[in-house]
């Protein structure tokens, strides 16, 4: 509790009987709880209620100066940093975790573990969390289409349908046999969202597969083109779906400087929560939340952001492209594994068009467009959490 709370506690082992060690080290059923200090003797009274308060111990209390200390009948036995114990904690994994893993990944990863200046997720949210921007539009009581597009072996399309239909929009279900078999064409769509996942059975590069399956068929590449050039349409592309729009970007306009995104740098499939940073760029999705830093859902195993050179990714950061970015705890932007989970230069996690209506990103807003879904969350973020703004910002741009 106090490595995954970072946050120190005072131990009194003592209290839990005459012989202290086999109370801690026996096999029997047991639980840990947290209470505070004016709810305690309500506590004990129900515990005692039930016939059980005997059972039930008090055993300490938080601090806080980051220190975990054990003590036994007034004498200290255990003291020391709560990194310091982490670090001796988690020194089997560590060490298991060298010999499957990049090494390198492994180390950057261990030193945070042991840094006990880490304050944890902070998310920043410089606009109005309760404003509803598209609720104008919705009043107007007009339901624009947008093709929730999907690929064998994808799947995020019910999230994705969700948080579009919850921003006033009429989510469409479009697989990529319709478009090829021509029982669709886009034109009555005006949004296109790829969804995440693992298609073609999750093989490597999937979303190139993906993209090739457009741009080398006759009709798919017409009816995307098409969309794309329309002034009236936007598109968003997540995950497998960020992965294979990076590949169309010789048919999007303003996009032409993309990156791809490969293997990452761990060479591992990373599940985890990141935070992004959400720069100020033309990304129609992203409108005046620019400064916002939001915790979000990783999920992809090919996300990291390949640049070319170094001047691939100058130029990449100069036309002011960059849509979001990876950054640690303190708000900085950072390569840092985990907290970068796949190595892209510069903390590159999302990319936009020249006119902001492409926006294609790695992590997944769509899962956790709802405070509920998010694993923490600040009391006061209420039913939406900060990225259902960007499926808002959709609805307002359509009009």
């Amino acid at each position: 509790m106090a490595f995954a709370g970072h946050c120190g506690v005072d131990l009194k082992i003592s209290t839990l009987g005459d012989d202290a060690m086999a109370a801690l080290f026996n096999e029997e059923l047991g639980a840990v709880v947290q209470v505070r200090d004016s709810d305690l003797t309500a506590v004990m009274a129900t515990f005692a209620r039930h016939g059980i308060e005997p059972l039930v111990h008090d055993i300490g209390h938080p601090n806080d100066d980051d220190q975990i200390r054990v003590y036994h009948h007034g004498q200290t036995v255990l003291a020391n940093s709560r990194g310091h114990y982490r670090a001796i904690w988690a020194e089997t994994t560590h060490q298991m975790q060298l010999m499957r893993d990049n090494p390198d990944c492994v180390s950057q990863e261990w030193a945070l573990k042991t840094d006990d200046s880490d304050p944890g997720i902070n998310p920043v949210v410089p606009f109005d969390l309760h404003e509803d921007v598209a609720a104008p539009y919705i009043l107007k009581g007009v339901r624009p289409a947008v093709a929730i597009l999907r690929e064998q072996g994808v799947n995020s399309q019910q999230e994705m349908a969700a948080a579009f239909t919850r921003a006033g929009f009429k989510a469409v279900d479009v697989h990529m046999s319709d478009i090829l078999a021509g029982r669709e064409d886009l034109s009555q769509m005006q949004g296109l969202a790829a969804c995440g996942g693992f298609s073609y059975g999750d093989v490597l590069g999937a979303g190139e597969g993906w993209a090739k399956s457009i741009l080398f068929n006759a009709r798919a590449r017409a009816v995307f083109e098409a969309f794309f050039a329309r002034q009236d349409s936007f598109s968003l592309g997540i995950c497998n779906g960020c992965q294979m729009m990076s590949n169309l970007k010789d048919i999007i306009p303003g996009a032409e400087q993309w990156s791809r995104f490969v293997t990452n740098k761990s060479e591992r499939f990373e599940g985890r929560v990141a935070t992004l940073l959400l720069e100020s760029t033309p990304s129609v999705l992203f409108t005046e939340m620019a400064g916002a830093r939001l915790p979000i859902a990783v999920s992809h195993g090919e996300g990291r952001a390949e640049c070319r050179d170094d001047a691939h990714l100058a130029s990449l950061q100069q036309a002011g492209l960059v849509a979001a970015r990876y950054v640690d705890n303190h708000g900085q932007v950072t390569e840092q594994y985990p907290l970068n989970p796949n190595g892209s230069p510069a903390g590159i996690a999302a990319l936009t068009s020249r006119d902001g209506r492409a926006t294609i990103m790695m992590p997944h807003p769509e899962r956790v467009h709802r405070t509920i879904a998010h694993s923490w969350h600040p009391d006061d973020w209420g039913e939406n959490s900060p990225w259902m703004r960007m499926f808002q910002n959709a609805r307002k741009f359509v009009g």
